[in-house]
Protein backbone atom coordinates (compact mmCIF):
# COMPACT_ATOMS: atom_id res chain seq x y z
CA UNK A 1 0.00 0.00 0.00
CA UNK A 2 1.35 3.43 -0.95
CA UNK A 3 1.27 5.86 1.94
CA UNK A 4 0.15 9.43 1.25
CA UNK A 5 2.62 12.20 1.98
CA UNK A 6 2.24 14.31 5.12
CA UNK A 7 1.10 17.29 3.06
CA UNK A 8 -1.47 15.28 1.06
CA UNK A 9 -2.89 13.52 4.12
CA UNK A 10 -3.26 16.82 5.97
CA UNK A 11 -4.93 18.45 2.96
CA UNK A 12 -7.42 15.60 2.56
CA UNK A 13 -8.49 15.85 6.21
CA UNK A 14 -8.75 19.64 6.34
CA UNK A 15 -10.38 20.07 2.93
CA UNK A 16 -13.69 19.28 4.64
CA UNK A 17 -12.98 19.08 8.37
CA UNK A 18 -16.68 18.57 9.18
CA UNK A 19 -16.82 15.43 7.01
CA UNK A 20 -13.58 14.14 8.53
CA UNK A 21 -15.06 14.55 12.02
CA UNK A 22 -18.32 12.92 10.91
CA UNK A 23 -16.34 9.84 9.85
CA UNK A 24 -14.76 9.71 13.32
CA UNK A 25 -18.17 10.12 14.98
CA UNK A 26 -19.53 7.16 13.01
CA UNK A 27 -16.89 4.76 14.32
CA UNK A 28 -18.87 2.26 16.46
CA UNK A 29 -16.79 2.69 19.63
CA UNK A 30 -16.77 6.49 19.37
CA UNK A 31 -20.51 6.55 18.67
CA UNK A 32 -21.30 4.31 21.68
CA UNK A 33 -19.11 6.33 24.04
CA UNK A 34 -20.52 9.63 22.80
CA UNK A 35 -24.14 8.48 23.13
CA UNK A 36 -23.44 7.27 26.66
CA UNK A 37 -21.73 10.51 27.57
CA UNK A 38 -24.55 12.76 26.33
CA UNK A 39 -27.20 10.56 27.95
CA UNK A 40 -25.52 10.60 31.36
CA UNK A 41 -23.44 13.75 31.86
CA UNK A 42 -26.51 15.85 32.78
CA UNK A 43 -27.26 13.41 35.64
CA UNK A 44 -23.92 14.27 37.28
CA UNK A 45 -24.56 16.54 40.28
CA UNK A 46 -21.22 16.54 42.11
CA UNK A 47 -17.47 16.10 41.70
CA UNK A 48 -17.78 12.65 43.30
CA UNK A 49 -20.48 11.63 40.81
CA UNK A 50 -18.18 12.76 38.02
CA UNK A 51 -14.89 11.11 38.93
CA UNK A 52 -16.57 7.91 40.15
CA UNK A 53 -18.14 7.31 36.75
CA UNK A 54 -15.03 6.09 34.98
CA UNK A 55 -16.60 6.10 31.53
CA UNK A 56 -17.80 9.71 31.75
CA UNK A 57 -14.65 10.97 33.43
CA UNK A 58 -12.27 9.35 30.92
CA UNK A 59 -14.32 10.67 28.01
CA UNK A 60 -14.16 14.20 29.43
CA UNK A 61 -10.44 13.98 30.19
CA UNK A 62 -9.68 12.81 26.65
CA UNK A 63 -11.77 15.68 25.24
CA UNK A 64 -9.37 18.13 26.87
CA UNK A 65 -6.26 16.18 25.89
CA UNK A 66 -5.73 14.98 29.46
CA UNK A 67 -6.29 11.24 29.03
CA UNK A 68 -2.77 10.50 30.27
CA UNK A 69 -3.84 11.93 33.65
CA UNK A 70 -7.23 10.22 33.99
CA UNK A 71 -5.78 7.90 36.65
CA UNK A 72 -4.83 10.86 38.91
CA UNK A 73 -8.28 11.38 40.34
CA UNK A 74 -7.22 13.03 43.61
CA UNK A 75 -5.18 15.52 41.59
CA UNK A 76 -8.21 16.36 39.45
CA UNK A 77 -10.58 16.49 42.43
CA UNK A 78 -8.37 19.15 43.99
CA UNK A 79 -8.44 21.17 40.76
CA UNK A 80 -12.23 20.83 40.45
CA UNK A 81 -12.88 21.74 44.09
CA UNK A 82 -10.82 24.94 43.91
CA UNK A 83 -12.38 26.05 40.62
CA UNK A 84 -11.04 28.86 38.45
CA UNK A 85 -12.56 32.00 39.98
CA UNK A 86 -9.46 32.61 42.10
CA UNK A 87 -6.27 33.30 40.11
CA UNK A 88 -4.38 31.39 42.81
CA UNK A 89 -6.51 28.27 42.55
CA UNK A 90 -4.74 24.98 41.83
CA UNK A 91 -5.85 24.74 38.18
CA UNK A 92 -4.90 28.36 37.47
CA UNK A 93 -1.41 27.84 38.89
CA UNK A 94 -0.65 24.94 36.55
CA UNK A 95 1.44 25.85 33.51
CA UNK A 96 -0.64 23.58 31.32
CA UNK A 97 -3.80 25.61 30.65
CA UNK A 98 -5.74 22.50 29.65
CA UNK A 99 -6.47 21.93 33.35
CA UNK A 100 -8.04 25.36 33.79
CA UNK A 101 -10.08 24.82 30.61
CA UNK A 102 -11.30 21.47 31.96
CA UNK A 103 -12.27 22.97 35.33
CA UNK A 104 -14.04 25.86 33.57
CA UNK A 105 -16.14 23.39 31.57
CA UNK A 106 -17.00 21.32 34.66
CA UNK A 107 -17.34 24.23 37.04
CA UNK A 108 -18.72 22.53 40.15
CA UNK A 109 -16.97 25.12 42.35
CA UNK A 110 -19.09 27.94 40.89
CA UNK A 111 -22.27 26.17 39.77
CA UNK A 112 -22.61 23.26 42.18
CA UNK A 113 -25.19 20.63 41.26
CA UNK A 114 -26.07 22.58 38.10
CA UNK A 115 -22.52 22.39 36.70
CA UNK A 116 -23.34 20.04 33.82
CA UNK A 117 -26.59 21.81 32.83
CA UNK A 118 -25.68 25.43 33.65
CA UNK A 119 -26.43 27.92 30.90
CA UNK A 120 -26.00 31.65 31.45
CA UNK A 121 -29.12 32.58 29.49
CA UNK A 122 -31.08 30.31 31.83
CA UNK A 123 -29.60 30.06 35.35
CA UNK A 124 -27.63 33.31 35.42
CA UNK A 125 -30.43 35.47 33.98
CA UNK A 126 -33.08 34.05 36.34
CA UNK A 127 -30.77 34.51 39.33
CA UNK A 128 -30.15 38.13 38.33
CA UNK A 129 -33.89 38.69 37.77
CA UNK A 130 -34.64 37.58 41.35
CA UNK A 131 -31.94 39.95 42.63
CA UNK A 132 -33.28 42.86 40.59
CA UNK A 133 -36.83 42.13 41.79
CA UNK A 134 -35.62 42.37 45.38
CA UNK A 135 -33.84 45.67 44.64
CA UNK A 136 -37.11 46.98 43.18
CA UNK A 137 -38.92 46.03 46.39
CA UNK A 138 -40.64 42.91 45.05
CA UNK A 139 -40.68 39.58 46.86
CA UNK A 140 -38.60 37.12 44.75
CA UNK A 141 -41.03 34.40 45.89
CA UNK A 142 -44.13 36.31 44.85
CA UNK A 143 -46.55 34.77 42.36
CA UNK A 144 -45.66 37.46 39.80
CA UNK A 145 -41.89 36.87 39.90
CA UNK A 146 -42.32 33.09 39.94
CA UNK A 147 -44.78 33.27 37.04
CA UNK A 148 -42.47 35.38 34.89
CA UNK A 149 -39.52 33.09 35.66
CA UNK A 150 -41.54 29.96 34.85
CA UNK A 151 -42.58 31.45 31.51
CA UNK A 152 -39.02 32.57 30.78
CA UNK A 153 -37.47 29.16 31.46
CA UNK A 154 -40.19 27.37 29.47
CA UNK A 155 -39.57 29.51 26.40
CA UNK A 156 -36.01 30.85 26.39
CA UNK A 157 -34.58 27.57 25.04
CA UNK A 158 -36.70 28.05 21.90
CA UNK A 159 -34.88 31.31 21.17
CA UNK A 160 -32.33 30.79 18.40
CA UNK A 161 -31.34 34.35 17.51
CA UNK A 162 -31.27 37.97 18.65
CA UNK A 163 -34.43 38.60 16.60
CA UNK A 164 -36.22 35.69 18.31
CA UNK A 165 -35.47 37.21 21.71
CA UNK A 166 -36.44 40.73 20.76
CA UNK A 167 -39.67 39.69 19.04
CA UNK A 168 -41.02 38.04 22.21
CA UNK A 169 -41.80 41.07 24.36
CA UNK A 170 -42.24 39.04 27.55
CA UNK A 171 -38.86 37.29 27.23
CA UNK A 172 -37.21 40.52 26.09
CA UNK A 173 -38.59 42.47 29.07
CA UNK A 174 -37.48 39.72 31.48
CA UNK A 175 -33.96 39.53 30.03
CA UNK A 176 -33.42 43.29 30.23
CA UNK A 177 -34.95 43.53 33.71
CA UNK A 178 -32.43 40.91 34.90
CA UNK A 179 -29.74 43.50 34.18
CA UNK A 180 -31.62 46.48 35.57
CA UNK A 181 -32.63 47.72 32.13
CA UNK A 182 -36.16 48.90 31.25
CA UNK A 183 -37.42 47.51 27.94
CA UNK A 184 -39.93 50.39 27.67
CA UNK A 185 -37.23 53.07 27.59
CA UNK A 186 -34.19 51.33 26.12
CA UNK A 187 -33.27 52.05 22.49
CA UNK A 188 -34.02 48.80 20.64
CA UNK A 189 -31.37 49.47 18.02
CA UNK A 190 -28.75 49.81 20.74
CA UNK A 191 -29.92 46.63 22.50
CA UNK A 192 -29.75 44.74 19.21
CA UNK A 193 -26.16 45.89 18.65
CA UNK A 194 -25.32 44.93 22.25
CA UNK A 195 -26.77 41.44 21.78
CA UNK A 196 -24.86 41.04 18.51
CA UNK A 197 -21.59 42.16 20.12
CA UNK A 198 -18.43 40.10 20.25
CA UNK A 199 -17.99 39.61 23.98
CA UNK A 200 -14.21 39.11 23.73
CA UNK A 201 -13.70 42.39 21.82
CA UNK A 202 -13.06 45.33 24.20
CA UNK A 203 -14.13 47.69 21.41
CA UNK A 204 -17.51 46.03 20.82
CA UNK A 205 -20.69 48.06 21.32
CA UNK A 206 -21.52 46.18 24.54
CA UNK A 207 -18.10 46.70 26.08
CA UNK A 208 -17.88 50.38 25.15
CA UNK A 209 -21.03 51.36 27.08
CA UNK A 210 -20.51 53.20 30.35
CA UNK A 211 -23.15 51.07 32.08
CA UNK A 212 -21.68 47.54 32.62
CA UNK A 213 -25.20 46.08 32.47
CA UNK A 214 -25.00 46.06 28.66
CA UNK A 215 -21.84 43.96 28.67
CA UNK A 216 -23.48 41.64 31.23
CA UNK A 217 -26.46 41.17 28.92
CA UNK A 218 -24.19 40.39 25.97
CA UNK A 219 -22.20 37.84 28.01
CA UNK A 220 -25.36 36.08 29.23
CA UNK A 221 -26.64 35.45 25.71
CA UNK A 222 -23.49 35.59 23.57
CA UNK A 223 -25.25 34.94 20.25
CA UNK A 224 -22.10 36.05 18.38
CA UNK A 225 -20.06 33.13 19.74
CA UNK A 226 -22.72 30.46 20.18
CA UNK A 227 -25.27 31.22 17.47
CA UNK A 228 -28.56 29.35 17.72
CA UNK A 229 -27.25 27.33 20.69
CA UNK A 230 -26.75 30.44 22.85
CA UNK A 231 -29.69 29.73 25.16
CA UNK A 232 -28.99 26.02 25.59
CA UNK A 233 -25.23 25.57 25.35
CA UNK A 234 -23.30 24.10 28.27
CA UNK A 235 -19.56 23.42 27.98
CA UNK A 236 -19.91 20.04 29.70
CA UNK A 237 -22.28 18.78 27.01
CA UNK A 238 -21.93 19.16 23.19
CA UNK A 239 -18.78 21.37 23.33
CA UNK A 240 -16.99 18.57 25.23
CA UNK A 241 -18.19 16.04 22.64
CA UNK A 242 -16.89 18.29 19.85
CA UNK A 243 -13.50 18.45 21.57
CA UNK A 244 -13.47 14.66 22.04
CA UNK A 245 -14.17 14.07 18.34
CA UNK A 246 -11.44 16.50 17.31
CA UNK A 247 -8.94 14.86 19.69
CA UNK A 248 -9.86 11.44 18.27
CA UNK A 249 -9.46 12.71 14.71
CA UNK A 250 -5.96 13.95 15.53
CA UNK A 251 -4.99 10.72 17.30
CA UNK A 252 -6.27 8.60 14.41
CA UNK A 253 -4.24 10.68 11.96
CA UNK A 254 -1.19 10.24 14.18
CA UNK A 255 -1.40 6.46 13.98
CA UNK A 256 -0.44 6.73 10.31
CA UNK A 257 1.57 9.94 10.32
CA UNK A 258 2.55 11.97 13.38
CA UNK A 259 3.27 14.96 11.16
CA UNK A 260 -0.42 15.16 10.24
CA UNK A 261 -1.37 14.99 13.92
CA UNK A 262 1.04 17.81 14.71
CA UNK A 263 -0.35 19.94 11.87
CA UNK A 264 -3.96 19.36 12.98
CA UNK A 265 -3.03 20.13 16.57
CA UNK A 266 -1.31 23.36 15.58
CA UNK A 267 -4.28 24.37 13.43
CA UNK A 268 -6.61 23.90 16.43
CA UNK A 269 -4.42 25.74 18.92
CA UNK A 270 -3.27 28.58 16.63
CA UNK A 271 -6.12 31.06 17.31
CA UNK A 272 -5.32 31.02 21.05
CA UNK A 273 -1.58 31.71 20.70
CA UNK A 274 -0.86 35.17 22.10
CA UNK A 275 2.94 35.05 22.47
CA UNK A 276 5.93 32.96 21.45
CA UNK A 277 6.17 31.84 25.06
CA UNK A 278 2.77 30.12 24.58
CA UNK A 279 4.41 28.16 21.75
CA UNK A 280 7.54 27.35 23.74
CA UNK A 281 5.48 26.17 26.72
CA UNK A 282 3.86 23.54 24.47
CA UNK A 283 6.36 21.00 23.16
CA UNK A 284 4.15 20.00 20.22
CA UNK A 285 3.61 23.59 19.04
CA UNK A 286 7.30 24.38 19.43
CA UNK A 287 8.21 21.28 17.42
CA UNK A 288 5.99 22.44 14.53
CA UNK A 289 7.61 25.90 14.46
CA UNK A 290 11.15 24.46 14.62
CA UNK A 291 10.38 22.04 11.79
CA UNK A 292 8.82 24.77 9.63
CA UNK A 293 11.90 26.94 10.16
CA UNK A 294 14.29 24.06 9.47
CA UNK A 295 15.77 24.22 12.98
CA UNK A 296 17.25 21.10 14.61
CA UNK A 297 15.59 19.54 17.66
CA UNK A 298 18.68 20.52 19.67
CA UNK A 299 17.53 24.16 19.33
CA UNK A 300 14.94 23.34 22.02
CA UNK A 301 17.76 23.28 24.59
CA UNK A 302 18.78 26.89 23.84
CA UNK A 303 17.91 29.75 26.19
CA UNK A 304 14.13 30.21 26.05
CA UNK A 305 14.35 33.97 25.49
CA UNK A 306 16.70 33.41 22.55
CA UNK A 307 14.31 30.84 21.08
CA UNK A 308 11.43 33.33 21.36
CA UNK A 309 13.58 36.06 19.83
CA UNK A 310 14.48 33.92 16.81
CA UNK A 311 10.86 32.85 16.25
CA UNK A 312 9.82 36.50 16.36
CA UNK A 313 12.45 37.45 13.79
CA UNK A 314 11.40 34.69 11.40
CA UNK A 315 7.60 34.68 11.74
CA UNK A 316 4.73 37.06 12.41
CA UNK A 317 2.60 35.74 15.29
CA UNK A 318 -0.54 37.45 13.94
CA UNK A 319 -0.35 35.21 10.84
CA UNK A 320 -1.69 32.35 12.98
CA UNK A 321 -5.06 34.12 13.33
CA UNK A 322 -5.36 34.56 9.55
CA UNK A 323 -6.73 31.30 8.02
CA UNK A 324 -4.96 31.82 4.66
CA UNK A 325 -1.59 32.59 6.26
CA UNK A 326 -1.99 29.74 8.75
CA UNK A 327 -2.66 27.35 5.85
CA UNK A 328 0.48 28.60 4.11
CA UNK A 329 2.52 28.07 7.29
CA UNK A 330 1.19 24.53 7.78
CA UNK A 331 1.87 23.73 4.12
CA UNK A 332 5.45 24.70 4.83
CA UNK A 333 5.52 22.57 7.99
CA UNK A 334 4.03 19.44 6.36
CA UNK A 335 6.46 19.75 3.45
CA UNK A 336 9.46 20.10 5.79
CA UNK A 337 8.19 17.26 7.98
CA UNK A 338 7.92 15.02 4.91
CA UNK A 339 11.54 15.77 3.95
CA UNK A 340 12.70 14.83 7.47
CA UNK A 341 10.34 11.85 7.85
CA UNK A 342 9.59 10.29 4.43
CA UNK A 343 6.30 8.37 4.53
CA UNK A 344 7.88 5.47 2.68
CA UNK A 345 9.62 4.59 5.94
CA UNK A 346 8.18 4.02 9.39
CA UNK A 347 7.31 7.27 11.15
CA UNK A 348 8.72 7.55 14.64
CA UNK A 349 6.04 8.35 17.20
CA UNK A 350 6.29 11.80 18.75
CA UNK A 351 3.32 11.36 21.08
CA UNK A 352 5.57 12.49 23.93
CA UNK A 353 5.24 15.99 22.50
CA UNK A 354 1.62 16.05 23.59
CA UNK A 355 2.45 15.41 27.25
CA UNK A 356 2.54 18.97 28.52
CA UNK A 357 4.38 20.36 31.55
CA UNK A 358 2.01 20.15 34.49
CA UNK A 359 2.90 22.83 37.00
CA UNK A 360 4.33 26.26 37.61
CA UNK A 361 5.35 27.38 41.06
CA UNK A 362 4.69 23.81 42.26
CA UNK A 363 7.53 21.34 42.55
CA UNK A 364 7.59 18.05 40.67
CA UNK A 365 7.76 16.25 44.03
CA UNK A 366 4.56 17.94 45.17
CA UNK A 367 2.89 17.11 41.88
CA UNK A 368 3.81 13.45 42.22
CA UNK A 369 2.58 13.45 45.83
CA UNK A 370 -0.71 14.93 44.63
CA UNK A 371 -1.09 12.21 42.03
CA UNK A 372 -0.53 9.49 44.64
CA UNK A 373 -3.19 10.82 47.01
CA UNK A 374 -5.80 8.22 47.85
CA UNK A 375 -9.23 9.06 46.55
Amino acid sequence: MTLLSTFTSYQLITKDIAKSIDRIEQQPTVDRDTQYYLANITKVKSIDDFVNNDRLFKYAMKAYGLEDMDYAKAFMVKALKEGVSDSNSFANKLTDKRYAAFVSAFNFAANGADATIYNKAQQLVTKNYATQAQIAGLDPNSDYVKGETTYYLANITKVKSVDDLMSNSRLYTYALAAYGLDSATEDKDLIKQVLQSKVSDPDSVANKQTNPAYAGLAVAFNFEANGENATTINPAQQPTVDKYLRQTLEEDAGQTNEGVRLALYFQRKAPDITSWYDVLADTALASVVRTALGLPDSFATADIDKQAQLFEQKLDLTDFTDPAKLTKFLTRFTSMYEINNPTSTAVTSVSVLFAQPVTVGISTDLMMAMQKLKF
